[in-house]
C-alpha cells in the first residue's frame, strides 16, 4: 500500500444560508466550504489567539473558501466546553466582519469516537456541522476498528450521519475495506487536502481517492503560522487525475459540503471500488 501519512457558529438558519447563497467567487458557481478547521482561538491545539484566527480566515478567503466550520476537538484531553462554542464562533464572526474578511464561520466540532456515545442530543446538535445533522468524527488512534463502525451506526440511530475525519492517519492492511464498510453503514469520508500536495504522501492519497473513498476535502488547519494552510483549491485540482472521480468533481467540491452544512441527507454518486 502506498504511504498515505504516518502516524460553525450556527446563526439562525435563514441568516447563514443567505450568507452562503450570496458567496460567489468570480471563477466559481458556488463558494468552497472547509468542513474541518481549528480556527477558534485558544480553545484546543488550534489558533493561538484572535490574530491567528483572523490570519487563518484570510488564508481561506485567498483560496476562495468563504465558509469554514470551526471544529475544536471534543475529546478527553481537551477542555472544550460545548455550550461555549456558539458564543465563541459568534465573537469570531463579529471580528471578521469588523476586519472585512469575507469568510463566515459555522459551528461544529471534531468529535472523538470514544466520546460520541456520551454526548447528549443537545450536545450532538451543537457540535454537528452547520445545521445539526452531520458529525465530524475522529477515529481512535491506530488502525480503524470495529468500534468506529459501531459508533457510526450509533449516530445513525440518533438521527445523525458521520463524516470520518482524516482516515489517512489510520493505515492498516484492511483500511480500505474498513472504510468501505463505514460508507455502507452511512458515513462519508473526509481527506486532508494538504497531503495530496506532499510528494511523500500524494500517491497514497490518490490511491484512496481511486478507491472511491474520498468524498470531501478539508484543510484540518490549526494555525496561520505554519503547518497545513486553510487551502483546498490545489488539492481539488489534483483529484482531476482520478478517473473514477472526474465526473463527480463538482459534487465533491460543492454539492456535498453544501449539503452537509445544511444538514441534508446525501449519498455519494460513486461507490467504493475495493
Amino acid at each position: 500500500m502506498p504511504v498515505i501519512v504516518a502516524a460553525c457558529f450556527r446563526t439562525a438558519a435563514p441568516e447563514w444560508r443567505f450568507a452562503l447563497a450570496r458567496m460567489r467567487p468570480p471563477n466559481r458557481d458556488m463558494p468552497l466550504i472547509d468542513l474541518h478547521c481549528h480556527i477558534l482561538p485558544g480553545v484546543d491545539d488550534g489558533a493561538l489567539d484572535l490574530r491567528d484566527s483572523i490570519g487563518m480566515a484570510r488564508q481561506a478567503a485567498v483560496d476562495g473558501i468563504e465558509a469554514v466550520c470551526a471544529t475544536p476537538h471534543i475529546r478527553h484531553d481537551h477542555d472544550v466546553r460545548i455550550h461555549e462554542i456558539a458564543g465563541r464562533v459568534k465573537a469570531l464572526n463579529d471580528r471578521l466582519r469588523h476586519e472585512e474578511v469575507p469568510v463566515t464561520v459555522l459551528q461544529g466540532g471534531e468529535v472523538a469516537e470514544t466520546v460520541v456515545e456520551d454526548l447528549s442530543d443537545a450536545e450532538l446538535e451543537r457540535v454537528a456541522l452547520g445545521a445539526g445533522r452531520w458529525v465530524l468524527m475522529e477515529p481512535a488512534p491506530g488502525p480503524l476498528g470495529e468500534s468506529l463502525e459501531q459508533r457510526v451506526e450509533h449516530l445513525v440511530a440518533r438521527g445523525h450521519r458521520a463524516l470520518i475525519a482524516h482516515p489517512e492517519r489510520h493505515i492498516s492492511a484492511d483500511m480500505f475495506e474498513r472504510l468501505a464498510r463505514l460508507v455502507a453503514a452511512g458515513a462519508m469520508v473526509q481527506a486532508t487536502a494538504d497531503f495530496f500536495l506532499r510528494q511523500r504522501f500524494a500517491a497514497g492519497m490518490l490511491s484512496l481517492a481511486k478507491a472511491g473513498l474520498v468524498h470531501v476535502l478539508s484543510s484540518d488547519a490549526h494555525s496561520s503560522h505554519g503547518g497545513r494552510p486553510v487551502h483546498l483549491s490545489a488539492a481539488l485540482r489534483k483529484l482531476r487525475e482520478v478517473d473514477v472521480l472526474t465526473p463527480h468533481l463538482k459534487w465533491i467540491e460543492e454539492t456535498a459540503p453544501r449539503a452537509i452544512v445544511r444538514g441534508e441527507d446525501i449519498e455519494a454518486p460513486f461507490a467504493p471500488g475495493v
